[in-house]
């Protein structure tokens, strides 16, 4: 039988080499334990090289207090939990227990415990501050079931045009200046709560300035998506309701959300290159298909469901919201801008009823394939009824990384409005574009696009189109920094309008 100093030391090798290099001494979970190895060479993975290969061969042949997994292998560089940590410490504590019964000389820990004074000093150094910073946090936590995040975006932004004035597409001067550089922020909280595991109820309160009118592009250009994305709620430092739904799975594969203040490009329509407007493109008429999505926010439920967890997935989803509800969401409206002879929309004989069911509102369908985690292909429908016109669209929408550094996507819509402004449309809608991920520095994203928001010659005489290109540089885990420059060509569909060229640094802190 081996003396309990050569037990001890066996133990304090285990918990020194746990808190000194946590990835050394991992404990298979229970449902994996393959049983006690009783010798060091039934782990394939270790090697006589390895430099903790003495320690384990001790613990292993002498004491009897590691175990392995079902492959044979001991997996020493994975992570330790402190469950794990929590039973390889039982097992040792457990043989000194047997060693102790059988009248082993007890002397030997006073002498154990001075030949190791100052390691042991040096482990309650390090355990002691972890144990404070522990407490500190359940003290404080927000709640048990609920977690609080945040998000703070700030941006400084200018721009100007090649003309002497904008007109909007049905005539009207929008301006004879160029605007001057602004700032741009944007604030929101987030409340996430589960009670089970499987739900989210979400509570979203956001603020910011003042909106479309305060980036270059919105302010030129306010009718066909050119408005920076996350500027658009605004209302110039009041906090207001962005976010209030619940999502639980009442059966396997099947997710069902309802809430008064929901927003559909949370769930429809997404594409993993061109979707975020705080990470990626940030042009209203990139991170959506411009034509599909008129009336985007409001009260509404969403079906989600993935049968069998394949590689087919249905999404439906309506939203409806009173015209003059406070979502700042819902701000996002094809012919958005000032007074009505500037925007497509309200008409002369049309406008908003409100109700759950009455104009606005929207219902959509999307049918995505994704065959691996590299690519997916989605068909859309899109119809409704916005200030009196009733609509219909099609959509497609891909994204494919090519491989883990570069990908492509595109979008394409087409639809039917009519009883407009502009009488009856039928626009068509397109967008590709190219993303980054890890461009010159690890977690790093960039990306260029283009895009025509509104193909339609009942609307201007020409086309705009808009391009974006961006890079986002990672300063921290929280803390991303994004140089994106705008180019706006025949603005509002009228040739007269010339180029606008738009710059913006964006920042964004998370927690």
């Amino acid at each position: 039988m081996p003396p309990i100093n050569q037990i001890f030391s066996g133990l304090f090798c285990l918990i020194f080499l746990a808190v000194q290099s946590p990835k050394l001494l991992a404990q298979p979970t229970t449902d994996e334990l393959v049983g006690q190895v009783t010798s060091v060479s039934q782990l394939e993975d270790i090697q006589p090289t390895d430099w903790a290969f003495q320690a384990l061969q001790s613990l292993v042949e002498r004491y009897g207090v590691i175990e392995g997994y079902p492959d044979k292998t001991f997996r020493g560089n994975r992570a330790i939990t402190r469950y794990e940590f929590a039973a390889g410490l039982n097992a040792a504590l457990n043989r000194i227990n047997e060693l102790i019964a059988t009248g082993t000389d007890l002397l030997t820990l006073q002498r154990l415990r001075e030949e190791f004074a100052a390691e042991l000093a040096t482990l309650r150094s390090r355990v002691d501050p972890i144990e404070a910073r522990a407490a500190e946090l359940e003290t404080n936590q927000f709640y048990t079931t609920t977690k609080l995040t945040g998000q703070v975006i700030f941006a400084v932004n200018a721009g100007r045009m090649s003309s002497q004035r904008i007109i909007a597409p049905r005539g009207a001067v929008i301006t004879e200046d160029d605007p001057n550089p602004t700032v741009i922020y944007r604030a929101s909280l987030d409340l996430n709560t589960s009670f089970s595991g499987t739900d989210l109820l979400k509570v979203r309160l956001v603020t910011g300035s003042d909106g479309i009118t305060d980036n270059a592009a919105g302010f030129l250009e306010p009718n066909l998506g050119s408005t920076l994305d996350f500027s658009i709620p605004g209302r110039d430092g009041r906090f207001s309701l962005a976010r209030l739904y619940y999502s639980f799975t009442p059966i396997k594969d099947l997710k069902i959300t309802v809430g008064p203040a929901l927003v559909a490009p949370d769930f429809v329509d997404k594409n993993r290159y061109a979707n975020t407007s705080f990470l990626d493109f940030s042009t209203l008429a990139l991170v959506n298909n411009f034509i599909l999505l008129p009336r985007p926010g409001g009260a509404g439920i969403v079906i989600d469901w993935n049968p069998g967890g394949g590689a087919v997935k249905l999404r439906g989803l309506y939203v409806s919201g009173d015209a003059a509800d406070r979502l700042p969401e819902n701000e996002r409206l094809i012919g958005g801008g000032g007074s009505e002879n500037i925007r497509l929309f309200p008409t002369a004989g049309g406008g908003a009823k409100g109700g759950f069911f009455g104009d606005p509102y929207q219902g959509f369908l999307e049918l995505e394939y994704a065959p691996s985690k590299n690519f997916a292909f989605r068909l859309q429908y899109s119809g409704g009824e916005v200030f009196g016109s009733h609509f219909n669209g099609f959509g497609i929408n891909f994204d494919w990384a090519l491989n883990q550094k570069l990908g492509i996507f595109g979008r394409y819509g087409y639809a039917t409005y009519p009883d407009t402004s502009l009488g009856d449309i039928s626009p068509n809608y397109w967008s590709a574009g190219i993303g980054f991920r890890d461009l010159f520095v690890p977690k790093a994203l960039a990306g260029v696009a283009i895009g025509q928001p509104l193909i339609e010659n009942a609307v201007g005489n020409a086309t705009q189109t808009n391009f974006e290109a961006f890079y986002n540089f990672p300063f921290s885990d929280r803390l991303r920094v994004t140089p994106l420059i705008q180019v706006i060509t025949n603005p509002a569909n009228q040739e007269a309008n010339g180029t606008i060229v738009t710059g913006t640094l964006r920042t964004v802190f998370s927690f």
